[in-house]
């Protein structure tokens, strides 16, 4: 059982006044979802992320995420996205199939569009665990996903700087 805040942070976040955020939100268990999503929105403003650089996209269900974090990194120029969703599970195979699409998706989507992709999906076993993540006694998931969005925006331009730095013939170091 998670015991750590989903909402705090042991480092400070960089900032995200520069970037700009594509948001994907399954509609199934809006409680839970709607909740995910104003987490995540709150920790991208709280990091300088203006109101314009947040685009936020709604998905029947969970499964579908992958296929809205595909439909922004193919029509849009945000420079992360996060699939926010929520998946309790039931008497049947249906949880660990939703899951499974859903995670095997979204990695897909991140690596052949080489876009950080965060993956705030709540796979619960009850609607009080997911609760509990979405803004209750855990924190919020949503605040995570948008930390780990900045994070990862952050290390790529990292990467993309040093590599230009090192094509670049006027650069002695």
């Amino acid at each position: 059982m998670a015991t750590k805040n989903l909402s705090h942070f042991d480092t400070p976040l960089p900032s995200a006044a520069d970037m700009k955020f594509g948001i994907v939100v399954s509609e199934w268990n809006w409680e839970v979802t709607g909740a995910l999503r104003d987490g995540a929105i709150r920790t991208l403003r709280e990091c300088g992320c203006s109101d314009d650089n947040i685009i936020v996209r709604y998905v029947p269900g969970t499964f579908e995420l992958a296929m809205g974090a595909r439909l922004f990194a193919e029509h849009t120029d945000v420079d992360g996205i996060i699939a926010l969703g929520c998946v309790v599970k039931g008497e049947t195979p249906h949880f660990d199939y939703v899951c499974m699409g859903a995670t095997k998706g979204i990695t897909d989507v991140m690596l052949e569009w080489s876009v950080p992709v965060a993956f705030g999906v709540l796979t619960t076993l009850d609607q009080q665990q997911a609760l509990d993540r979405a803004g209750g006694r855990l924190g919020n998931k949503g605040d995570e996903a948008a930390a780990a969005a900045i994070k990862m925006v952050h290390l790529q331009r990292e990467f993309e700087l040093s590599a230009a730095a090192s094509m670049d013939p006027m650069n002695v170091n």
